[in-house]
């Protein structure tokens, strides 16, 4: 147990320093000037500027490269009730397709500290699957909209933190914003292809829900992260957390970036599921206009 939190403690040490030197995710764009940039204001981060990127923040298609830190803390997971950790790396990076489309790429990268699961069981760390997404959106029109393919990765024969498969299936999104408002849903479906055949198959959907009101560079919100395992028992299906969250884009040097952090519920969850957690989050902006 003591090697299990000294993990987590090293992942949050490391999740701090990343943090504190955001210039390195300058080089590991690579995008250049296939990369739109997003309508900054004259006002620049923290007047007009810092409110377009709030706004383009909530928006998951934006044409903004962005390199969020997301690290979830969930209470009163598996048979102990203990702790779970969570950091996820998931750049944004847009590229241009033509005069009239975007390819948003996506890619969620987590980092796991886990408590037993099972009784009998062991604490467990590691990687989970690497998830990667790619939106095709077009450049205009009074409604945002993205299709495109979702892709699982496994890196780890650790059952506790990964399904050992390729999967596969569509992903989509579509939101409204008008004014300081943004409302939407994002979707995608796994299933898998390939991988450990000593496995269960994956068949699951993903439902993000969201609004968003953003004003002055700062951002209230409000989504669920439901998920749906359908090769789960009846009655274990579901997993749905009711997130809220508060943000303010700022900068750090002369560096934009976005700090928040908020509560979650959950309204629903299988056995040994957790009852509540925390959110923190900082992510670093790439707008071609910033200086």
């Amino acid at each position: 147990m003591k090697s299990y939190w000294g993990r987590v403690m090293l992942l949050c040490a490391l999740a701090c320093l990343l943090m504190a030197g955001p210039s390195f995710a300058q080089t590991s764009s690579g995008t250049g000037s296939q990369t739109p940039a997003p309508v900054v204001g004259p006002g620049g981060v923290g007047g007009g500027g810092a409110d377009d990127l709030a706004k383009s923040l909530a928006n998951p298609v934006a044409s903004l490269i962005s390199v969020p830190f997301q690290m979830n803390w969930d209470a009163g997971v598996g048979p102990e009730k203990g702790r779970r950790f969570i950091l996820n790396f998931q750049p944004v990076l847009p590229f241009s397709v033509n005069e009239n489309w975007n390819l948003i790429t996506r890619i969620i990268l987590p980092t796991i500290g886990q408590p037993v699961l099972v009784a009998g069981g062991e604490p467990s760390f590691g990687l989970g699957d690497i998830l990667v997404s790619g939106f095709f959106s077009p450049k205009r029109g009074s409604v945002t909209w993205g299709v495109g393919p979702i892709v699982a990765l496994p890196v780890t024969s650790d059952p506790t933190l990964g399904s050992g498969k390729f999967s596969f299936g569509p992903t989509g999104l579509m939101l409204k914003q008008t004014g300081p408002w943004t409302v939407g849903a994002l979707f995608n479906q796994l299933w898998s292809v390939g991988g450990d055949t000593g496995r269960a198959d994956v068949n699951q959907t993903f439902l993000q829900p969201f609004v968003t009101y953003s004003k002055a560079g700062w951002s209230l919100g409000m989504n669920s992260e439901a998920v749906a395992n359908w090769k789960a028992a009846g009655g274990e299906q579901w997993t749905i957390p009711i997130n809220l969250s508060i943000s303010k884009v700022l900068t750090l040097g002369n560096k934009p970036i976005s700090m928040g952090a908020g509560p979650r519920f959950y309204a629903k969850t299988p056995a040994g599921g957790p009852s509540w957690g925390f959110r923190w989050n900082i992510t670093l902006l790439f707008p071609t206009g910033a200086k």
